[in-house]
């Protein structure tokens, strides 16, 4: 059973809570150029984070999964999915609100804690549906991008020990927050996204089908290449020989992967064909620019700048949350009718690509003139200005989508 009203109200929901993303995002620059005592920057930070993702990210790959499998799965079913997904819309606006005013204290564990059990249970239900599709080629990379959310909460269950037990080691702090990260956006996010994609081309072109060697190769470093994250601890020879091999595979993986879906050329996407190829693009190369900096940061020299200096660990950070992750998840909810295709949200969606493009292109060079210690003159009024652009736009989306609602 397929009800496409219930997909749409979920990612409506989902956009919403981009909104407050942003906002907060906005919130967080302006209190870096401007006097703002009402909220911690450090608090809100990690408001910002956890919302991000539980809230943007997990929510609504949760809601295109269940609209995957709807037409396959009982109305029992898809009352529970609902039921999770109202759970996890809880938990997210609980972390939201509880990091903010406490950053990690005993509530916002809680809903952490919480967030956690709450995709156990979806990722458990899930995988029980997906056992019964076979002949898509989405499904091993979404079986797998459940198991790798379920693996990044080991980082979370380590951040709260850490807290409870007052042993602020750096090391093991910094161990823990990457473990969660790396297994969210290079596990959870990108497997999940990915099959995602794969199942729709199959949808919309039955003869497509592609071979589960870049699967593997991406599943079998995704491990090693958590080593990454933690170059700037010591480790043998042997491990940072297979950490650096992980970074390649995954070059080569994508190389597999670029050569089959090179036929999108051959759909048809009318009446929008230039705009979703445009944003393809635009996700193939940030992608492709992302694999490329993993493979350079294996270098030990580069390695050590890049974790020493923040701006170029954020603009790490927002290359894989925005300009992948984000315009991903909307460009796949617009190629699938899931939201409506105003002109309003069409702006809105252009000027989001745009606006987090240029909100990299400035991140990138906050962090090279890092390296020299030259701070760039204004750099901190120029990206509050983006982090208000990227409001706006999202603004626009919503009221594309508002202005079509009032009028049926």
């Amino acid at each position: 059973m397929r009800d496409s009203n219930f997909s749409q109200r979920w990612i409506n929901l989902s956009l919403f809570n981009l909104l407050v993303v942003a906002l907060v995002g906005v919130l967080m620059r302006y209190k870096i150029g401007f006097d703002f005592d009402y909220f911690d920057q450090k608090y809100l930070q990690h408001a910002h984070a956890h919302f991000a993702f539980s809230g943007w990210v997990t929510q609504t790959l949760m809601v295109l999964i269940v609209h995957f499998l709807s037409p396959f799965i009982s109305r029992s079913s898809y009352k529970l999915y609902n039921i999770l997904l109202a759970s996890n819309l809880i938990v997210s606006y609980g972390m939201l609100f509880s990091f903010a005013i406490q950053g990690y204290g005993t509530y916002s564990l809680i809903f952490s804690t919480l967030s956690i059990l709450v995709n156990a249970c979806f990722t458990w239900w899930c995988l029980l549906d997906l056992h019964h599709q076979k002949n898509w080629p989405g499904i091993p990379w979404l079986r797998a991008s459940l198991v790798f959310n379920i693996l990044s909460s080991l980082g979370t269950f380590a951040l709260a020990y850490i807290m409870a037990t007052k042993n602020f080691q750096q090391h093991y702090y910094l161990a823990s927050v990457y473990w969660y990260l790396h297994f969210q956006y290079n596990g959870w996010f990108f497997f999940a996204c990915v099959g995602l994609f794969l199942n729709y081309l199959k949808r919309i072109h039955p003869d497509f089908n592609i071979s589960n060697r870049a699967f593997w190769l991406f599943a079998v470093s995704c491990i090693p290449a958590y080593g990454l994250s933690v170059l700037w601890v010591e480790i043998p020879l042997w491990l940072y020989i297979i950490i650096a091999l992980g970074a390649i595979t995954q070059l080569v993986a994508w190389g597999i992967m670029i050569k089959r879906i090179r036929i999108l050329p051959s759909f048809d996407f009318k009446p929008n064909k230039a705009l979703y190829f445009f944003l393809f693009l635009y996700i193939a190369l940030a992608l492709t620019l992302k694999l490329l900096l993993q493979a350079v940061s294996t270098i030990p020299e580069i390695s050590k700048l890049a974790f020493g200096f923040r701006p170029i660990v954020i603009a790490y950070l927002h290359l894989v949350l925005l300009a992948i992750t984000s315009v991903y998840l909307i460009t796949y909810v617009l190629i699938n009718n899931l939201i409506t295709k105003s002109k309003l949200t069409l702006t809105g969606i252009v000027v989001f690509a745009i606006a987090v493009f240029f909100n990299e292109v400035v991140l990138a060079f906050q962090g090279i003139g890092s390296l020299q210690y030259i701070v760039i003159p204004g750099v901190n009024i120029i990206l509050l200005i983006i982090a208000i652009t990227i409001f706006i736009s999202l603004c626009l989306i919503i009221l594309g989508q508002l202005k079509f609602t009032s009028k049926k």
